[in-house]
C-alpha cells in the first residue's frame, strides 16, 4: 500500500490547457477553415467541438505575428487588404482579424493570449520582405492594439461594432526569436532591449496588462536568453516564454516516420518515452533559472508537439499511442504546476495538420478530437485547482490535485501489456506536522469516488472523420472506504474523482 498526502502544495493555473491559432497559408487552412465566409461568422460545428475541448486560454500568435500587421485585419470587411504569408505560403484574406480572434474566444469562454509583432524577431527577411515589403512592428503598433483593445472609449473599435473593451490582459512578445541562426534574429541583448522597449509603450497604454517575454534557448548553442531578458527587464516580465518544439526522435533509425512505425508500436512506444524524457530537464533548467534570479516570472509554455515527419502530418498522432504520451506530457505539466502556469500539448485546428488538437475536415465532413484534444478535454473537465504530491508507482505515471475535499488522479500505464493495480491511504499533512497523518490506513476516507478510463485494448486504435468518437472514457464508480483501490489496464489513461472525508481514529471507512 502507498500513502497520497493529499496536502495542496500549490495553485493549479487553468491555463495549463491553451491552444494557440496561427493562420498557417496554404500549409493547413487551420484558422479561415473554421470560418463560414458565406455568413461572416465561425462556423458552429468548430465552436461545438472546441467548446468539448474547452481550452482555458487561446493564443493568437506563431511566426505569422512576425510579420503580421493588425490593422490590415479590422474595419470594414471589403477595405481590408490581403496579405503575403512569407513563412506558410498563400495570401490570407484577412477576414479573421482582432475582432474575430476575440470574438471565438468569447464564444467558447477563452481566455485571449495575444503576440505581438515583436520587430519582426530581428528577422531581416520579414523587416524588408522579398515582395518589397516592412513588416516589422513596432512598439507605437503594439501600444495602439493594446488601446484598441482594452481602451473603453476607443474609438475606431467602437466604430467597428464593438462598444466594450475586449479587455486583454495577456501579451506575448517575442516568439521563437532565439531559434535562427545568428544573424537572421535578434541578439539575446538585442531581445531584452526591445523587449523593454515594447513592454514601457504596452503598459503605458494599459498598466494592468500582464507581459510574456521570450527566455528560450538558441538551437545551436543552447544558451538561454532568460537571464538578459531579467537582467534588462525584469520588472516587466510577468511569464518567460519557452516552446517544446523539436520533440523528435532520437534513434538514427527511427521508425517514428511515414507509416514505418505501424510495423512495430512498441518500439515506437520506446521510441516517444525517449522523446518524452527530454521534455522535464529543459523546464526544470529554466524553473533553477528563474529561482537564481529572484524572479517571481512563471513559465509560459505556448508551443511544444511531437515533431515527426512527415512535418506535422505523420498518421501516429491520430492513434492511442498518441493519446498516452499527450497524458504524460500534461501530467509532467501538473507536476511542475508551481512554475509552469502556461501550457499547451498541441496545436489547435485545422484540415492537414495531425500535430492540431482538433481536426476541422472539410465539407461533410465531421469536426473531431486528436488524442491530445482528447486528453486535454477529459483533464480540463477533471481537475483540481491546487497540486498534490503524488507518488509514481510501479511504472504508473501518476499526478494529483485537489479542491476542497474533492482529489483528483490523472494515471497513466504506459505498459502496453500488463494491469496495474494500486492500493492508495489517504494522508494529510497537519499545521507542524512535517509527514502526513499515519494513525489508521489514511487520515482521510472515500465516501464517493468516480473513475473516467480510455483503455481501447488496440494499440492501433486510431481516431478520423468517419470515427471520431473512438476515445470516449468508461465511468465507473469507485468504492467508498478507507483507500482507494484499482486496476488500472494496460495502455490506458484514467482520471479519477475521490470525494474524501475526514476519517476518525480507530475507524475504518468513511467518516466524519
Amino acid at each position: 500500500m502507498h500513502l497520497l498526502d493529499i496536502t495542496p502544495r500549490y495553485p493549479l493555473s487553468p491555463h495549463l490547457f491553451m491552444q494557440f491559432m496561427e493562420p498557417l497559408g496554404t500549409t493547413d487552412s487551420s484558422v479561415e477553415a473554421g470560418w463560414d465566409f458565406t455568413r461572416n461568422q465561425w462556423r458552429p460545428e468548430v465552436v461545438e467541438i472546441v467548446r468539448r475541448l474547452a481550452p482555458a486560454m487561446i493564443r493568437w500568435g506563431g511566426i505569422y505575428t512576425s510579420f503580421w500587421k493588425w490593422r490590415e485585419g479590422v474595419g470594414p470587411r471589403d477595405k481590408r487588404k490581403p496579405a503575403i504569408n512569407y513563412l506558410w505560403g498563400g495570401l490570407e484574406s484577412n477576414q479573421v482579424g482582432v475582432d474575430e480572434f476575440l470574438d471565438f474566444c468569447a464564444l467558447v469562454g477563452a481566455e485571449p493570449l495575444i503576440g505581438v509583432n515583436f520587430a519582426a524577431d530581428g528577422r531581416p527577411e520579414y523587416i524588408r520582405t522579398v515582395a518589397g515589403e516592412e513588416r516589422a512592428g513596432t512598439p507605437d503598433e503594439a501600444a495602439d492594439l493594446v488601446r484598441y483593445c482594452n481602451d473603453p472609449d476607443h474609438p475606431e473599435r467602437k466604430q467597428n461594432g464593438r462598444p466594450a473593451p475586449w479587455a486583454v490582459t495577456y501579451w506575448q512578445v517575442g516568439n521563437e526569436t532565439s531559434y535562427p541562426p545568428e544573424g537572421k534574429r535578434f541578439t539575446a541583448g538585442e531581445n531584452a532591449r526591445h523587449f523593454l522597449e515594447f513592454a514601457r509603450a504596452m503598459r503605458a497604454a494599459d498598466p494592468s496588462i500582464r507581459l510574456i517575454g521570450w527566455g528560450d534557448q538558441e538551437s545551436k548553442s543552447g544558451t538561454w536568453w532568460v537571464s538578459p531578458l531579467l537582467d534588462v527587464a525584469g520588472e516587466y516580465v510577468d511569464y518567460v516564454a519557452m516552446h517544446l518544439m523539436g520533440q523528435r526522435p532520437r534513434r538514427s533509425d527511427t521508425i517514428l516516420v511515414g507509416m514505418e512505425y505501424m510495423k512495430d508500436r512498441e518500439r515506437a512506444w520506446e521510441e516517444l518515452l525517449e522523446i518524452y524524457a527530454t521534455l522535464e530537464p529543459k523546464i526544470a533548467a529554466l524553473e533553477e533559472q528563474l529561482k537564481a534570479s529572484g524572479s517571481k516570472a512563471k513559465i509560459a509554455i505556448t508551443e511544444g508537439h511531437l515533431s515527426l515527419r512527415p512535418h506535422n502530418a505523420n498518421f501516429l498522432l491520430h492513434e492511442w499511442l498518441a493519446g498516452l504520451y499527450s497524458a504524460k506530457v500534461y501530467n509532467l505539466y501538473e507536476r511542475h504546476g508551481e512554475m509552469v502556469t502556461v501550457a499547451t500539448a498541441a496545436d489547435f485546428f485545422g484540415t492537414r495538420w495531425t500535430v492540431n488538437a482538433v481536426m476541422v475536415g472539410g465539407p461533410y465532413q465531421r469536426p473531431f478530437l486528436m488524442p491530445a484534444g482528447v486528453i486535454a478535454a477529459l483533464y480540463r473537465a477533471h481537475i483540481g485547482t491546487h497540486g498534490v504530491d503524488a507518488p509514481q508507482i510501479d511504472g504508473l505515471d501518476i499526478a494529483a490535485s485537489r479542491t476542497g475535499d474533492r482529489v483528483f488522479l490523472h494515471v497513466v500505464n504506459g505498459d502496453l501489456h500488463r494491469s496495474k493495480r494500486v492500493e492508495l491511504k489517504l494522508g494529510e499533512t497537519k499545521p507542524g506536522e512535517a509527514e502526513p497523518a499515519e494513525r489508521n490506513p489514511g487520515s482521510r476516507a472515500i465516501a464517493r469516488g468516480v473513475a473516467y478510463e480510455i483503455a481501447p485494448g488496440d494499440l492501433g486504435a486510431y481516431v478520423h472523420h468517419d470515427r471520431p468518437d473512438a476515445f470516449i472514457a468508461r465511468e465507473m464508480n469507485v468504492p467508498p472506504g478507507d483507500r482507494f483501490e484499482w486496476s488500472f489496464p494496460p495502455a490506458s489513461v484514467t482520471v479519477v474523482e475521490l470525494d474524501t472525508v475526514a476519517q476518525l481514529p480507530g475507524r475504518i471507512g468513511p467518516g466524519s
